[in-house]
């Protein structure tokens, strides 16, 4: 069982697929937060307002295609995982283009009894992913105290030689644009 809640935006246009798929979920994740749409509208107000680890959607909905969904998705932002579950792709050339478009993995709805079993490993990279994108920030956000400790350093020394002046204005120089790329990332 995966104990880390995961925000899961469901795109699926039939509800007891969305209502099997949710039940599936709560078998491999502790605490699941499920978002259900079946629309490109509102999946972007989803991605905005609700912020998902990951994305889990059909490919044939009534007003677009899972294709869609998933360009709206990694345009919005590639580091979320996309993953279909569906019954129509069939043919392996269409599954292989859809790895190869962005998608972390498909599942074809015929194993929706088994779908707990299929979906895991998927959803343990998520969490893996997870972790290492908070100890990734984790460490930016150490680096940035240490460069405003150190820039906080620089303004406390006084000096008279002008030259250690000079030295201390390239240094901050230097620390800011540093500051600017950091929080750029």
């Amino acid at each position: 069982m995966i104990k880390t809640s995961l925000r899961i935006l469901l795109v699926e246009d039939l509800d007891t697929d969305a209502n099997l798929i949710k039940r599936q979920i709560q078998k491999i994740v502790e605490d699941p937060v499920v978002e259900v749409t079946d629309n490109l509208e509102d999946c972007k107000t989803h991605l905005v307002n609700f912020a998902p680890d990951v994305v889990l959607s059909d490919y044939n909905l009534p007003n677009c295609t899972g294709l869609d969904v998933m360009e709206l998705v990694k345009d919005f932002d590639s580091n979320i995982d996309f993953i279909f579950i569906t019954g129509t792709i069939h043919d392996e050339e269409l599954a292989a283009n859809t790895i190869l478009s962005g998608a972390s993995g498909y599942i074809l709805k015929k194993h929706m009894n088994n779908l707990a079993e299929k979906l895991e490993p998927f959803l343990k990279k998520v969490v893996v992913n997870m972790v290492a994108r908070d100890e990734l920030r984790e460490r930016i956000r150490n680096n940035k105290i240490t460069v405003n400790q150190i820039y906080d350093y620089l303004d406390k020394i006084h000096t008279d030689n002008a030259e250690q002046v000079e030295n201390i204005k390239k240094i901050k120089a230097a620390m800011n644009k540093f500051k600017v790329d950091d929080d750029a990332e």
